[in-house]
């Protein structure tokens, strides 16, 4: 029982071993608290002030266009400047326009194109700091440790996305979305002094310059690396076909339970946590695209069984069971990324990374509702979870060398690897006694 507890629990040992992953993981905690309350209160200020779906659904539209372009270019930077001073950067630029959302609020007429503006520049700058994020957390990690380091990292997103909404929730319907913009300010300032204790994270000496043509070497680097391609293509898929959150309230409605619609949402993140606490084993599985391919099939059969569920209760199971498994598929995911993509290359490959893990959830919302009006509610989660499982079987068969990589003896791994050791060996070396 005691080997089994010490196999389930959390391996820490990243937080212990680094000094500035834990700068970092901190930062990370807390802004993103003030991250989700923000996103929770522009969608309610909009509506407050628009009483519009349309006005609220143009918010997330404002933000598509920044996110892909600011994404590519974050990943192009990334790999040619230090990468702290990009975090940095980016930070005090959220900073500002969190600041602005929350004057314009305390406004005795508050303005939706601020809203709208503020919402599509902060979008952009998170997006130009995200691969930067990503791709450090390579130079700042023992190779060995990074599994643990992807479920820390899990464990952070999720607590933050299950206390973080319901927090925001008490803060708009007693003190409106000032306060919230105002607590989102302070997290950015609180983040900004211990991202400052950061050491400078130099790109490597044969990085090139940020462009266009880079940029193109990174897309042909990710084309040429079929192992790489399946962790896209198999999120992209599951992403596409089994996203379902725009379904919840209709999914409410039909059971007469307008007060589960808040339990539906938090259940995806409830079983992702569950899934990081519980994460310690995934260090232990070296066959990373067998188990992405396992774990989105296993969440498309959850969102399928989420059909058939008769009640609320067992509707939460469903969906917390598909949010744990693709938690599961996002740790061996970006262990794969992290163990094996050289640093030239990580920021860009993060900027592509960024658009697969983002752009999946709006088009499968799409799909979602498409398929509802022909066929209801159940037979939009039904088919999308079926059409799930179908397509990414269809791509385990069509990428062999990403269905049998094994980080014990795949080139790019074991490369790696010797790489960073020899890095750490000499800097060993180099370090005064």
């Amino acid at each position: 029982m005691r080997r089994l507890v010490r196999h389930l629990s959390i391996d820490l040992s990243p937080l212990r071993d680094s000094r500035d992953y834990r700068l970092l993981f901190s930062s990370g905690v807390i802004t993103m608290f003030g991250t989700m309350i923000a996103m929770v209160a522009v969608p309610y200020q909009m509506k407050e002030l628009t009483d519009s779906y349309l006005a609220v659904g143009l918010v997330s539209l404002a933000e598509f266009v920044p996110m892909v372009v600011c994404g590519l270019w974050g990943g192009a930077i990334a790999d040619a400047l230090d990468r702290r001073k990009i975090i940095v950067l980016s930070e005090l630029g959220l900073l500002i326009t969190s600041s602005a959302l929350m004057v314009n609020a305390m406004l005795p007429d508050p303005q939706v194109w601020v809203l709208y503006v503020m919402g599509a520049v902060s979008t952009g700058i998170a997006c130009l700091q995200r691969p930067s994020l990503e791709a450090v957390i390579q130079q700042v990690v023992r190779h060995d440790q990074q599994s643990a380091a992807a479920v820390l990292s899990s464990l952070r997103w999720n607590f933050g996305a299950i206390v973080a909404p319901a927090l925001a929730g008490l803060l708009l319907a007693q003190y409106g979305p000032a306060l919230a913009y105002g607590l989102d300010s302070l997290t950015f300032l609180l983040s900004l002094l211990l991202l400052w204790r950061v050491s400078s994270l130099p790109p490597s000496e044969d990085a090139a310059p940020a462009s266009l043509k880079s940029l193109v070497e990174g897309v042909r680097y990710a084309v040429s690396r079929h192992d790489l391609m399946g962790t896209y293509l198999v999120d992209i898929a599951a992403m596409v076909f089994a996203m379902a959150t725009a379904l919840y309230p209709f999914l409410a409605d039909e059971l007469r339970a307008p007060g589960a619609l808040g339990l539906f949402y938090s259940a995806a993140a409830v079983g992702a946590l569950v899934a990081s606490v519980t994460g310690r084993w995934t260090a232990r599985v070296q066959r990373h695209g067998l188990g992405v391919i396992v774990a989105a099939t296993l969440w498309g059969v959850a969102v399928a069984l989420t059909a058939l569920a008769p009640n609320v209760w067992l509707i939460f199971v469903c969906i917390a069971l598909a949010g744990a498994a693709d938690m599961i598929s996002g740790i061996f995911r970006m262990t794969m990324w992290n163990q094996t993509i050289p640093q030239e290359f990580r920021g860009r490959l993060a900027g592509i990374e960024l658009l697969s893990y983002a752009s999946g959830p709006m088009l499968g919302n799409a799909r979602a509702g498409l398929m509802a009006n022909l066929g209801g509610t159940r037979f939009s989660l039904g088919a999308g979870g079926l059409l799930c499982v179908g397509a990414v079987l269809a791509l385990a068969a069509a990428l062999p060398r990403f269905r049998r990589y094994d980080a014990r003896t795949d080139e790019h791994a074991l490369t790696e690897k010797a790489r960073r050791e020899a890095t750490l060996q000499t800097s060993t070396q180099e370090s005064p006694a």
